[in-house]
């Protein structure tokens, strides 16, 4: 047995390039949610087990198959690595009083944690940026949350994209949905599979979500939870449909659609394509208004979504071929003992300027060093001997474009450099 350490099976590394990828995707990411006016919350990555027990379901795959769960061995408290991230962020808010007064538009991105067979798009340690509105109950924040998808798509270039919608009612209605979809399933109880026979009477509405063909048709003629919505609840669902309508974002009703999680509630909605196989959707969300008061804060609405990052990213991967990676302004090089230390110091000159320098640590002759600088993808090499130490002055050579080697003291290096790099004259 080989005694080399490996990662965690469905835990990756996320090596310099690529993680160099995600960074340029977090930050269009920030800028987006800015601009809709949404402020940033951490919350821990452990979290007490009966958080999600009572907030996403005990009847949910999450919950009954997918958690980290372990016992605190300092005082026996059963703890779970976050499966999802919207309980942790209202238990916050509930904690914090966040909404006493006013509600709340938040988001946070880190990694979940679920127990799956890993596959493409899918891991055990995967990432979501989740978006939270607290204290909204009109269908204007539900439509707003799918607008803002549409716009975070059409900026990633995105393709191949579809919005599905549906409303899951108030609790009275799924209640009598429920019980009539439990009398409908129990006339295939024999031709159900394990999973459906297990939540028949636990999470009947989750055999609707089934991926299993052989229990299409019998999903067909089940009632439709939209079927048995009241005025009030189809009244939302109209106005989330008309202000879609106005911002010109199409999609398709589902009414088979239910969402894994216990606490959402009237507006669904899921974003699919047809682009990563099997992980058809890649964001997620819906209205979920009795989950504030389910985890002991005071009554009050909500609506939120979350994307899974790893499977936008796969969506983006032709973008971010030309996103624009983090590459340094130079590279210096040198040779010789006295040009060492001049080249240290211009290195930091520059810094202080604002640009981003590689200074090269280690051997090796000008030839070995110029094929890093050309690797680093710098914009020019500063090149120092200690005949230019000397003189105290650096050679500026460009990498990427044609143009004469010159020389020049630090000072004027910096504004030479600010005049081509970004047109700054000053």
């Amino acid at each position: 047995m080989s005694n080399k350490l490996q990662g965690v099976r469905g835990m990756n590394d996320l090596l310099p390039e690529e993680a160099e990828r995600w960074e340029a995707f977090e930050e269009i990411i920030r800028d987006w949610l800015r601009s809709y006016g949404y402020r940033p919350i951490r919350t821990p990555i452990v979290e007490y087990t009966r958080l999600f027990s009572r907030g996403v379901g005990e009847h949910t795959d999450i919950v009954e198959k997918e958690m980290y769960s372990f016992e605190d061995r300092l005082n026996g408290e059963q703890l779970t690595m976050r499966p999802e991230g919207t309980a942790s962020c209202v238990r916050a808010a509930i904690e914090h009083n966040l909404i006493f007064q006013n509600p709340q538009r938040l988001y946070y991105s880190g990694p979940m944690f679920r127990h799956e067979r890993p596959q493409k798009g899918r891991y055990r340690q995967f990432h979501q940026v989740g978006v939270e509105a607290l204290g909204f109950a009109g269908p204007d924040v539900d439509a707003e949350h799918i607008v803002m998808c549409r716009r975070l798509w059409d900026d990633l270039g995105l393709e191949d994209v579809e919005l599905q919608l549906n409303s899951l009612g108030d609790a009275a209605e799924r209640a009598t949905h429920r019980a009539e979809l439990i009398a409908y399933l129990e006339r295939f109880h024999d031709q159900l599979d394990e999973d459906g026979k297990r939540r028949l009477h636990t999470n009947p509405l989750r055999v609707l979500d089934t991926k299993n063909p052989a229990l299409e048709d019998i999903v067909a003629g089940a009632p439709r939870l939209i079927d048995y919505l009241g005025e009030t609840s189809l009244k939302h669902f109209e106005s989330v449909q008309r202000l879609l309508r106005e911002a010109a974002v199409p999609y398709r009703i589902n009414p088979r659609m239910v969402r894994g999680l216990d606490y959402y509630n009237r507006t669904v909605f899921e974003w699919t394509t047809t682009r990563l196989g099997a992980q058809a959707t890649f964001c997620g969300g819906g209205r979920y208004d009795g989950l504030i008061e389910q985890l002991g804060g005071k009554p009050a609405p909500a609506c939120g979504f979350a994307m899974g990052m790893e499977r936008v990213m796969l969506l983006w991967q032709e973008g971010l071929e030309s996103a624009g990676l983090a590459s340094p302004d130079v590279y210096v090089v040198h040779q010789g003992e006295q040009a060492q230390a001049f080249a240290f110091r211009v290195a930091e000159t520059l810094r202080s300027a604002g640009f981003s320098a590689i200074y090269h640590c280690g051997e090796g002759g000008f030839k070995s060093q110029m094929k890093k600088a050309d690797a680093s993808r710098a914009a020019y090499a500063v090149i120092v001997g200690d005949e230019e130490a000397a003189a105290g002055r650096a050679a500026l050579k460009p990498l990427r474009d044609e143009g004469e080697q010159i020389a020049l003291e630090p000072e004027a290096l910096c504004e030479w450099l600010a005049q081509r790099l970004y047109g700054d004259a000053d």
